[in-house]
């Protein structure tokens, strides 16, 4: 297996000036102009007493500058701890202390919102918008940030060259990455990935759908989650593929506008942006040709048609669409299948680096997720016809939670393998098809983990909110809430107050977890013995 870091390292040295990580429609870095980058960024860190293991954060819209921050954390040694931009302040906050971070890259959209005196172990800020020095506590860092172009013409006095780039590659039981799977308000889960786990991720990546220098792939997904960051980055960047990161989430017009100049030879995506493309473009198309598409003759020409222009409109080379974080509506998979769309769907976790199941689009089972990457088995006494808990085991797994022993204990069974939490059941061909969630996190329609228990703490902030049930309704959060009303309460405060509960709520919540409906129920919830809500008697 080799190293990505080798690959990475391999591809700077023979494409040094071709394109290597882009803002789409804004500055492009060559291969050549990323490693000196990365170098100057080792200077500055190896000045200011920065040491291999420290916790680097990086929070902040995707960018080519991200990218930069993190090939340079990654290189050096230090953790890289992705935090999503999305998550609110006090969040960020939180995580930044439970992971000790000692610097922080970040949108200086974000650091206008965050307080550095509660953060004591942060040492310094630096903007991902145009790489200047935000903030620093310590003179060191900041006399380290002024010095490191000079300390770059001192110790590369012809220049940084392509000979000059070598990146560690004996650190495969090496802790590379805390990723966090939710902003939470309770213990943090803060997912540990080695150097190995990468490595591996990629070598499977490179046996299954392989790229090659000079093509392209737009980057639509958080590089915070490891699905972004480990199959619509690392995976293609490190051996040539320029990558064009659209930043905030795009509306489809501006989506489709990039695929069609980007040209990506791949898709990475969640189901959420394909069913959008089939309700707002294949559906209508086969009603308009339903009268055709009635004729066996003719029906097969309606569908290239559509699929023809399906394939232009992102750009015209596409090999594979793969989307994965959710399960694709089974309407939108048919139409998929008829049109002969070549796509799949795969299964993964942040804990799993992010693969635990795929599968190539042209040997993709309907329904399935793709067969095992490495080891699945399924906890049923019949694996093929009784759900039973999808447990993995594999290189590319966690090694456990970062300070968290409590969910550690409960992550793996006593023979090693890593509980998911999912219901599947595995056909004599081994794909895999997952029938529901044992834990009672909610899976949004666009891949993000939802915590009810983390809106419910929000909630119960409010005055008049006693307990409350976060469900999922058809892809929209509902609060199901038990009010408990003083006497001496004002009326006016009791006005459209459900409407009220969700505002404040909202306004604590990240734009994916926000909730959709609140809905007052006359008495307290259910309660096992140990006082636990009975959740499975809500919906």
């Amino acid at each position: 297996m080799k190293h990505y870091l080798k690959t990475l390292e391999d591809t700077i040295r023979n494409h040094w000036d071709l394109p290597s990580v882009a803002d789409y429609k804004g500055k492009t870095f060559t291969y050549g102009e990323l490693a000196t980058n990365v170098e100057t960024m080792h200077l500055f860190f190896e000045k200011a007493g920065i040491q291999k293991g420290d916790r680097i954060s990086i929070c902040a819209r995707n960018s080519a500058r991200w990218a930069i921050s993190f090939y340079a954390v990654n290189t050096y040694e230090a953790v890289v701890v992705p935090l999503l931009a999305d998550f609110h302040p006090d969040s960020i906050t939180r995580l930044v202390n439970h992971s000790e971070s000692i610097l922080i890259f970040v949108d200086s959209e974000i650091w206008a919102k965050l307080d550095p005196e509660t953060m004591p172990n942060l040492k310094a800020a630096v903007n991902t918008v145009d790489f200047t020095l935000l903030w620093s506590r310590d003179e060191v860092f900041s006399s380290a940030w002024d010095q490191k172009e000079k300390l770059l013409a001192e110790k590369y006095p012809e220049g940084f060259k392509p000979e000059n780039v070598v990146y560690p590659i004996d650190n495969d039981d090496k802790l590379s990455i805390i990723n966090y799977t939710s902003g939470t308000s309770g213990e943090p889960k803060g997912v540990m990935l080695t150097y190995g786990a990468m490595s591996d991720t990629d070598d499977f990546a490179n046996a299954h759908f392989p790229n090659t220098p000079g093509q392209t792939i737009v980057s639509m997904l958080p590089m915070a989650h490891m699905y972004g960051l480990a199959i619509e980055f690392i995976h293609p960047n490190v051996d040539g593929v320029t990558v064009y990161f659209l930043g905030k989430a795009p509306s489809p017009t501006t989506l489709l506008a990039a695929m069609k100049e980007v040209k990506p030879y791949m898709v990475v995506t969640v189901p959420l942006v394909m069913e959008k493309v089939y309700a707002n473009s294949i559906k209508p198309a086969l009603k308009k040709f339903k009268a055709l598409v009635a004729i066996p003759l003719l029906r097969r020409l309606v569908f290239n048609k559509i699929r023809s222009k399906l394939m232009e409109a992102f750009g015209g080379n596409v090999g594979c669409f793969i989307m994965g974080g959710a399960p694709l509506k089974p309407e939108v998979e048919r139409c998929f299948k008829r049109i002969r769309l070549p796509f799949t769907v795969g299964y993964g976790m942040t804990e799993a680096c992010p693969l635990i199941a795929y599968e190539w689009w042209t040997d993709f089972a309907p329904g399935s997720c793709g067969k095992p990457v490495h080891e699945v088995r399924i906890d049923s006494r019949d694996p093929q016809h009784i759900p039973g808990e999808i447990q993995a085991r594999g290189a590319n797994l966690t090694i456990g939670y970062y300070k968290n022993p409590e969910a550690n204990a409960l992550a793996f069974t006593e023979d090693g393998w890593f509980r998911t939490g999912d219901l599947g059941v595995m056909d004599s061909k081994r794909n895999v098809f997952i029938r529901g969630r044992i834990k009672s996190m909610i899976l949004s329609s666009s891949g993000q983990n939802i915590y009810p228990e983390e809106i419910e703490s929000v909630l119960s902030c409010n005055q008049y909110v006693s307990e409350s049930v976060v469900v999922d309704r058809d892809g929209k959060i509902v609060a199901l809430v038990y009010l408990e009303i003083p006497e001496d309460a004002d009326p006016k405060d009791l006005e459209n107050l459900p409407e009220k509960i969700a505002d404040e709520a909202n306004r604590s919540l990240p734009k994916y977890s926000q909730i959709a409906k609140v809905e007052i129920v006359d008495k307290p919830f259910e309660k096992t013995p140990k006082m636990s809500i009975k959740r499975y008697l809500y919906k």
